[in-house]
């Protein structure tokens, strides 16, 4: 329980592989908030922890070892935080930009199909904001995964 097979460091050099690692792919899989998540979108976030529960832990079951790992994990999403409030840079290149996904009634369906949103999370979001497509001035896909609809004036 107390013994640690690996070496504290490459505990930590683990952490950081899978986290950067894991960070990438997120990043790449889409906008999707938590709160959007299909069930589908959930299974593989829960199977993904499983699948890399013993990269970050190489077969070390120790309590310092798990603490070193979640420290080093905590730790670099502090840094990342860090990063992305003092650079816009950093900020658009881990978080990415907002995207017009239509204007004045008309929707962009390439940008949808790019983006992987489908007619009926538009159509909810419509329905959400209570906004007619006649009645959009713009739709605009935010960094984060939500959907806002301008009204037209």
């Amino acid at each position: 329980m107390f013994d640690m097979s690996l070496a504290w460091w490459e505990l930590i050099l683990r952490g950081a592989m899978v986290y950067l690692v894991m960070l990438a792919m997120v990043r790449v899989s889409g906008k999707r908030t938590v709160g959007q998540f299909t069930p589908f979108d959930l299974l593989v976030v829960m199977l993904l922890s499983e699948a890399v529960s013993n990269a970050l832990n190489g077969g070390d079951d120790s309590v310092q070892g798990g603490l070193i790992v979640a420290a080093t994990l905590v730790a670099l999403n502090m840094l990342i935080a860090l990063g992305t409030s003092r650079s816009k840079r950093i900020e658009t290149i881990l978080e990415g930009e907002e995207v017009l996904l239509g204007r004045n009634g008309k929707i962009f369906d390439k940008v949808l199909k790019a983006h992987r949103i489908s007619r009926n999370e538009l159509d909810n979001a419509f329905h959400k904001m209570d906004v007619t497509y006649e009645e959009m001035e713009c739709v605009i896909l935010e960094a984060d995964g939500t959907i806002n609809i301008l009204k037209k004036k």
